[in-house]
């Protein structure tokens, strides 16, 4: 049983220890690419002029004012298609040795549901199968790898009462604290794993704690955990790496760090808080973009507007706290397109002592700032991912969008509260991965307030036969709503259709890139009850929206795009959050709520998130665009 616990430790996402502090020695050869004082040489490619108050002309701007499409949502590539395994004989057979075995087979192909009702019976009192306990211990399995959270726990718990004895249930209750770990109910966690004997499934264990108890976001959790379980060493460092490299360290904390380093050996000097926290009268910011000034063909400059534009947006910005009396300093980096050139920026001395990084664009380089920025104890937003396991178990790391879980959650809180009729949904998804995790969160998000979606499907918007089976034997008359989560112009055509077919009018909810599909009129839009998952949404009457567009349109005889807005916007939030709190801001933005943003409807990271957690949804309401949910309205 000790092996199969370990493997599903690792299906399951039961992740190894941290990694250890790494020691950056500098690189001669990385060069700063532009920076707001003098350099001591000049760079040898074009570097954009930074002045302190005036935002500088991005690098290279193409003849053609067209800008290139948001890449916050990119295709996944495309993966070959491995044969499907046929079923197992005899399925629901009256032989229950038969039955049993079909079941781990199916839990072996991934076929989970099929195997929890192959199991299933066999678990019952009056079914008399010799192995029931492993039956069921099986059946809690496939229903945690189906993230049937409340199922596995039934199930582990019925065998904990009926089969106390049984040699496996070590291993049963290690599945226990991870299902109760998924469901944040961390003191169930904790309570289970120190019910097993010292030293059983030891390692096992130290991986568990090390992948879940760095995602506690609230300080007051931790606190009263360590109450409960004073002798819990992965509990008491992780806890103090919150303290000191999470931003939650108050002068208030420190017997209790000292305490804890002390009762549990840790390194002094690795757990002592950043010195300079301190608030200051200007603040240094690093912003790694991939300009790729290397590169001067007309064909990339055009590919590459979105990061022009977005860095034109941080020099805007940079210019109204500078008038406002929160003065940044702007420190420009090109990362270029892959990973070496960061690499290389990142043994720079210099950005070590940075008070906050913005960038990079691209998931890889994301990942190795995040390290970076957790080593060096410094704040990184990335401007322009909705990929919320980026900042997972990282207080350091944020992103400046909401990600698509958060999306779906906001969504599917929206549907409940709202929209009334019954509380049954139909969920369908864009096959990627994106989507897939909004399809997810939102079955999880809107079950758990007590809704049920009834069907969860994907679909191949560019298969028309995909979309049919997407639609296929669901009544849209009778449910309370629906939810498309897909930004192919070819799925709002077909779902309207269906709706047309059936003459249903169920609410819909999607995405906003539907108002901008040529393939559907607004009146077809403004028809229907559907709803706008809207993040980007800009209110051109607001007084913030019109004051960006008018200093860029001054300064490039063009109209800003919304990666402009971003990058005004982000540093606007984030400087004012250095000059109100310093470099050490997390707890502070934790202890906030949303706020209206100067010109995006609004943004915040309450309870401890490290992604905005304010998604606008809207409306069209006689072709113009309504907020549903004003900041401040729940």
């Amino acid at each position: 049983m000790r092996s199969f616990s370990a493997l599903l430790a690792l299906l399951l996402g039961v992740a190894t220890a941290l990694p250890a502090r790494a020691q950056l020695k500098p690189a001669p050869t990385a060069a700063r690419v532009a920076t707001t004082r003098l350099a001591p040489k000049p760079a040898p490619t074009p570097a954009p002029k930074l002045a302190a108050t005036t935002p500088a002309r991005p690098a290279a701007k193409p003849a053609a004012p067209a800008k290139p499409a948001a890449p916050a949502k990119r295709m996944a590539p495309a993966k070959p298609v491995a044969p499907t395994p046929p079923l197992p004989a005899g399925l629901g057979s009256a032989d229950q040795n038969l039955r049993y075995k079909n079941g781990k087979i199916l839990v072996e192909q991934g076929r989970y549901a099929l195997a929890m009702q192959e199991l299933e019976p066999l678990t019952l009192p009056a079914a008399k199968f010799e192995r029931a306990p492993e039956a069921a211990y099986l059946y809690a399995v496939a229903a945690s790898r189906a993230k049937k959270w409340a199922e596995a726990e039934q199930m582990i718990n019925l065998l904990r009462n009926r089969y106390p004895s049984w040699a496996g249930l070590p291993e049963a209750l290690f599945l226990q604290s991870q299902v109760s770990f998924e469901q944040q109910d961390y003191d169930n966690a904790l309570k289970v794993l120190n019910s097993l004997q010292a030293g059983t499934l030891a390692p096992e264990r130290a991986n568990m704690e090390a992948a879940y108890l760095p995602r506690i976001a609230e300080k007051g959790t931790f606190q009263r955990l360590l109450k409960d379980y004073p002798q819990d060493a992965a509990l008491a460092r992780t806890y103090a790496d919150k303290l000191v490299g999470g931003g939650w360290y108050t002068a208030a904390d420190q017997g209790q760090l000292d305490q804890l380093i002390g009762q549990f050996g840790l390194n002094r000097n690795a757990y002592t808080p950043r010195l300079g926290a301190a608030k200051k009268s200007s603040y240094n910011i690093g912003v790694l973009l991939p300009f790729e000034f290397n590169d001067p063909s007309w064909e990339k400059r055009r590919r590459n507007q979105f990061v022009t534009d977005l860095y034109a947006g941080l020099r805007l910005a940079q210019d109204s706290l500078q008038r406002e009396g929160h003065p940044v300093q702007l420190f420009a980096y090109d990362t270029g397109a892959d990973t070496i050139q960061l690499k290389q920026l990142l043994t720079l001395p210099e950005l070590a002592g940075m008070d906050l990084l913005i960038g990079p664009v691209y998931k890889s380089g994301s990942k190795i700032l995040a390290r970076y920025a957790q080593q060096h104890q410094i704040a990184v937003v990335n401007p322009l991912s909705q990929d919320g396991s980026l900042v997972l178990d990282n207080a350091w790391h944020y992103l400046f969008e909401p990600s698509t879980a958060t999306q779906a959650r906001q969504a599917a809180q929206f549907a409940y509260t709202r929209l009334g009729g019954p509380r049954t949904a139909v969920v369908l998804y864009e096959d990627t991965n994106d989507e897939e995790a909004f399809g997810l969160a939102y079955k999880q998000a809107y079950e758990a307030l007590g809704g049920k979606v009834l069907q969860l499907r994907s679909l191949k918007s560019d298969d028309e036969a995909s979309l049919a089976a997407g639609f296929a034997g669901i009544d849209l008359k009778t449910i309370g709503h629906l939810v498309v989560a897909s930004d192919n112009p070819k799925s709002g055509v077909y779902t309207l259709s269906a709706l047309r077919v059936q003459n249903a009018r169920p609410p819909l909810i999607t995405y906003a890139s539907w108002l901008t599909n040529n393939r559907l009129s607004l009146d077809q839009l403004d028809s229907r009850d559907i709803y706008f998952l809207n993040p980007k949404y800009l209110d051109r009457t607001n007084a913030g929206v019109r004051r960006v567009r008018q200093l860029y349109t001054q300064q490039f005889n063009l109209p800003p795009s919304v990666f402009t807005y971003s990058g005004f916007e982000l540093l606007y939030y984030f400087g004012n959050q250095l000059h109100q709190y310093g470099a050490a801001f997390q707890q502070p933005l934790a202890n906030g709520g949303p706020v209206s943003g100067a010109v995006f409807q609004g943004i915040g990271y309450p309870e401890g998130a490290h992604d905005n957690q304010y998604v606008p949804i809207t409306k069209l309401e006689r072709l113009e665009v309504e907020v549903l949910n004003p900041v401040g309205f729940r």
